[in-house]
């Protein structure tokens, strides 16, 4: 059976690797498998070269958009019935919330047999207003009627669709968004260890966040949380992985505040320099207002870093309080910098905390894991299993 998955766009994002994982993964187990996304947006990374050894893996679509576009989006819908008609899927596989929308409307005009939704964060919520939100519950709504089964990155994300009237129970499955973790396994538990040739000292004290510079993400929150460390720790330092939109104002910021010998702009990196990275950490910050379940959290306790995170949406199904990590309510910086301050003065608990975290994501969160879980969904739900011979399905 021929499998179709969807998604918007190719820019650097955890729900961009976990797709191109799963679709290569997929097609590894002998699946006959694609995938159609639109082009990337300019500025934000790609991974287009994930596919430069199967480019027959990959269609790009001109006019699948992010943003909303009634041109844009009739045509893509358009295109998106014309490729199912020509190559006609058993199985359309969606990401993201615009793909979500127009593939499985085409699926549905296609009469594609089974069709599937992968929720990688939430389309609605208290980050956008009542008018957004009315929007896209309603979306939402109506796509479920075309929908078998969704497949979701954090139990958090069934709560909010089931609480919103979309879907029944039955219809979700969690798999959690593998990734390779021997780069990170293979870190020194020990930040000091990892830092010849970075900006740190091995006396430094080094939270990371690794995220789009982007509304959500909550860099606002790190510099004020910046700004109150650095006169509670000595040799404060905070490492930004990643860009986006907002990084003249951010770097503004940063000036205003007088944070220039505090925080260190890495850039835009490809997912193969993220573990360097992190291994110069002592700790991860992720406070970002909008996720469903973050994968710097996993990543950092992949390479054996406590994590410290708002309480928002998955964050809580890894970030475990006092066990892997701390949790705080959005917005409550102060607590937040008294958590870093307590993992700044004592490297012992950073040290067990860290251990615990590596261990959680082992169990869930590696890339053979997530795709065999996906295997394992689509022969429930009736795919053929390419693993056996013709001769043995027939029987």
């Amino acid at each position: 059976m021929r499998i179709c998955h969807v998604i918007t766009r190719l820019i650097l994002g955890g729900a961009q690797e976990n797709t191109v994982s799963t679709v290569l993964g997929l097609a590894r187990l002998g699946h006959d498998v694609e995938l159609v996304s639109g082009h990337p947006s300019p500025g934000e990374g790609d991974l287009l070269n994930s596919f430069a050894q199967s480019p027959s893996l990959l269609t790009l679509s001109a006019h699948l958009v992010r943003p909303i576009h009634p041109w844009h989006d009739a045509l893509a819908t358009r295109d998106l019935i014309r490729h199912f008609k020509a190559t006609r899927p058993g199985l359309v596989h969606t990401h993201s919330g615009k793909a979500g929308i127009l593939a499985r409307l085409a699926a549905r005009r296609c009469h594609v047999k089974l069709i599937v939704h992968g929720i990688h964060g939430p389309s609605f919520g208290p980050f956008q207003g009542p008018l957004a939100n009315f929007i896209f519950r309603s979306a939402e709504r109506i796509a479920d009627h075309w929908t078998d089964q969704y497949v979701v990155v954090a139990q958090a994300m069934t709560d909010q669709y089931l609480a919103a009237n979309i879907g029944r129970s039955e219809q979700y499955t969690r798999i959690f968004s593998g990734f390779d973790l021997s780069p990170y396994m293979d870190i020194p538990l020990q930040a000091n260890l990892c830092r010849n040739g970075s900006p740190f000292d091995p006396a430094d004290f080094v939270v990371a966040a690794v995220a789009r510079i982007a509304p959500l993400k909550g860099h606002e929150d790190l510099l004020q949380l910046a700004s109150i460390c650095r006169q509670k720790i000595p040799r404060f330092r905070m490492l930004f992985v990643g860009d986006g939109p907002l990084r003249p104002q951010i770097a503004e910021r940063v000036h205003c505040l007088n944070l220039e010998r505090v925080v260190v702009f890495a850039g835009m990196v490809s997912p193969d320099k993220v573990p360097g990275l992190l291994s110069q950490a002592d700790v991860t910050a992720h406070l970002s207002l909008r996720e469903g379940l973050p994968r710097a959290l996993s990543q950092s306790l992949a390479a054996g870093r406590p994590v410290v995170a708002y309480d928002c949406d998955g964050a809580s199904e890894v970030c475990l309080h006092e066990r892997t990590g701390f949790l705080t309510q959005p917005g409550d910086v102060h607590t937040m910098a008294r958590h870093l301050e307590s993992l700044a003065t004592n490297p012992a608990l950073r040290l067990t905390l860290g251990k615990a975290g590596r261990a959680l994501v082992r169990a869930d969160f590696s890339q053979e894991i997530m795709v065999e879980r996906t295997h394992q969904l689509y022969l429930r739900l009736g795919v053929p299993n390419p693993r056996q011979p013709m001769a043995l399905l027939h029987r």
